[in-house]
């Protein structure tokens, strides 16, 4: 599932400069800015970094401190990943996914508006993106533990050369 969200986070760089390039000519060129560019730019970008995290987290390419995490074990990485998932990501996530679910769904029930420009779209699709994201990074979390549970355990992860 993973993947998949980082195809589309992927893909959504496409629309996003799409709509800045629009946006540009139409300013510039044409002398009519749009009401819309602004808002579907942040909205996209922010769904891009959004769904993109789990997608990061799968392929291991989330910034960390390597002061000493490079330089232990597999086991060893494995403990501490185990442990951050546990003590950190999965309460964190669990706990903001419940809370933008809320968020979301009383956007939606009261047809809240963004506010941000004379386009002012609803703003409770962008509101479900934040809640699928974190959803999606504690299911992605919640895979990693699994891998760590196996690592400690002495099995070798799927994909994994001896």
């Amino acid at each position: 599932m993973s993947g998949s969200s980082g195809a589309v986070a992927a893909w959504l760089v496409v629309p996003l400069i799409a709509a800045s390039c629009y946006e540009v000519f139409s300013r510039y060129v044409l002398n009519e800015p749009t009401l819309w560019a602004f808002e579907i730019g942040y909205m996209v970008m922010g769904t891009h970094f959004l769904i993109g995290m789990a997608y990061t987290l799968r392929e291991n390419e989330h910034v960390r401190v390597d002061l000493l995490y490079g330089h232990v074990s597999q086991r060893v990485r494995a403990l501490i990943d185990a442990f951050t998932y546990v003590v950190l990501v999965l309460p964190l996530c669990l706990w903001l996914s419940a809370s933008l679910w809320e968020k979301a769904l009383k956007a939606y029930e009261t047809q809240e508006r963004s506010g941000m420009s004379a386009f002012n779209p609803p703003i409770w699709p962008y509101r479900a993106v934040f809640f699928a994201a974190f959803t999606l990074l504690a299911l992605q979390a919640a895979a990693q533990l699994i891998r760590c549970g196996l690592t400690l355990a002495g099995k070798q992860l799927p994909g994994e050369k001896q």
